[in-house]
């Protein structure tokens, strides 16, 4: 019989964030009460001003196909928003809205990607970078970081690992896995090395409007002249307006790009949800006083999971700087026996913490960090309490 799977769709990895959310599930399911800290989404429900405005959207007939790219009133608000924000000058024809930024990022590899050109990824990435890029036929050049460095990558790693094939530096700042933020002076010292080598970018700024502390975002395109006709920027509503299910991410380019973008997505979705595109306008253009009443919470969060973590036995974890994530250097309690079931990796110890303590959290495998866990605190004040309780109980069970 013939090869029913592909073998690109065989060898792909499934998303370790989106299976450890499954098995908290099931766990739920079973009756058990789970501290689930595994998935990337704020707790927030969608502020009302943006559900009344979908329905509005629904109730005016906007039920029907958009354009490719989306509706004209979003991709120009997106746009001002941006000059607004960043004095960046984009048009609207240099918007693409996609179901998400995961689809975005699809439609950038896709675009950008011939078969073997390379993309570079610091490590610890988000769990789908490197399944995005092999999807589009391209090689991820994974470039392991160090936490005594923030998990920066800089510009003398960078130029160490370019090749004649390397096309591509993808970036995420504010950082999933680890909150690291790279400052306009880090960002600008690696836009000389990508000036230098002819490189393209694509810049993650979905965490954009999630910084601490008073550290100020800098736009990738922003730090260097000709940065932009270079660079492509990632980001949508999900995590700043408490919008993961509405599926609406952009991207923002060259005009070019962007039309290769847009007519890619023509062929793969037809178009972004028209009632969820109503509701990102709604987003953009009306009140943000719920931003800053969610940022405030997730600081507040944050403060605790930074002070709790201190009474937990060796377990280190930077300051994060932005984003909604503790990364957890887990490295002095592996090799060891728990409640009799040896944990020698970060797999075993998130699976042993979840049957034995409930909680459930994410392996620095699946980001390229082996001997660390993902905890998001994007949950209750509550539920973080009562699972960082279980998580002090379960290192200290180790023998």
């Amino acid at each position: 019989m013939r090869r029913v799977i592909s073998r690109i769709t065989e060898a792909l990895e499934p998303s370790a964030t989106l299976a450890m959310a499954a098995k908290a599930k099931e766990l739920k399911a079973a009756g058990r009460t789970v501290y689930d800290f595994s998935l990337g989404e704020p707790d927030f429900a969608t502020p009302a001003h943006i559900c009344d405005a979908a329905v509005a959207a629904m109730r005016a007939g906007q039920t029907h196909y958009t354009p490719a790219a989306g509706i004209q009133e979003l991709r120009a608000a997106i746009a001002r928003r941006y000059r607004a924000d960043y004095a960046l000058e984009y048009s609207p024809n240099q918007v693409v809205v996609s179901n998400g930024a995961k689809h975005a990022l699809h439609n950038v590899f896709t675009v950008l990607c011939d078969p073997g050109d390379e993309v570079v990824i610091a490590a610890p990435y988000w769990v789908s970078y490197a399944e995005l890029v092999k999807l589009a036929r391209g090689v991820p050049v994974i470039v392991p970081t160090r936490e005594s460095d923030d998990f920066k990558l800089s510009a003398t790693q960078l130029r160490s690992v370019l090749t004649p094939k390397s096309k591509v530096l993808l970036l995420c700042s504010p950082s999933n896995p680890t909150g690291s933020t790279y400052t306009r002076a880090e960002l600008a010292a690696l836009a000389d090395v990508v000036l230098e080598k002819d490189l393209w970018v694509v810049s993650d700024e979905i965490y954009e409007r999630l910084i601490y502390g008073g550290q100020a975002f800098a736009s990738f395109p922003t730090v260097r002249p000709s940065l932009q006709q270079r660079t492509v920027v990632v980001s949508g509503v999900s995590k700043t307006y408490a919008m993961t299910g509405w599926r609406i991410g952009w991207t923002l380019s060259d005009a070019p790009l962007a039309k290769a973008m847009g007519d890619l997505q023509s062929q793969e979705t037809s178009n972004p949800s028209s009632i969820s595109q109503y509701a990102a306008l709604a987003a953009i253009e009306g009140p943000q006083q719920c931003v800053g009443e969610m940022l405030s919470e997730f600081a507040r969060r944050r403060e605790f999971v930074l002070e709790r973590l201190q009474r937990i036995p060796r377990v280190g974890c930077g300051q994060i700087a932005g984003a909604f994530y503790a990364f957890l250097n887990i490295q002095a309690h592996l090799g060891r026996d728990y409640n009799g079931r040896r944990v020698d990796t970060s797999d075993d110890w998130c699976l042993a913490l979840l049957e034995q303590q409930n909680v459930a959290t994410v392996m620095g495998s699946a980001f390229g960090a082996e001997g660390y866990v993902r905890v998001s605190f994007a949950a209750s004040m509550n539920d973080l309490a009562a699972g960082f309780d279980r998580i002090d109980a379960f290192v200290r069970s180790a023998q």
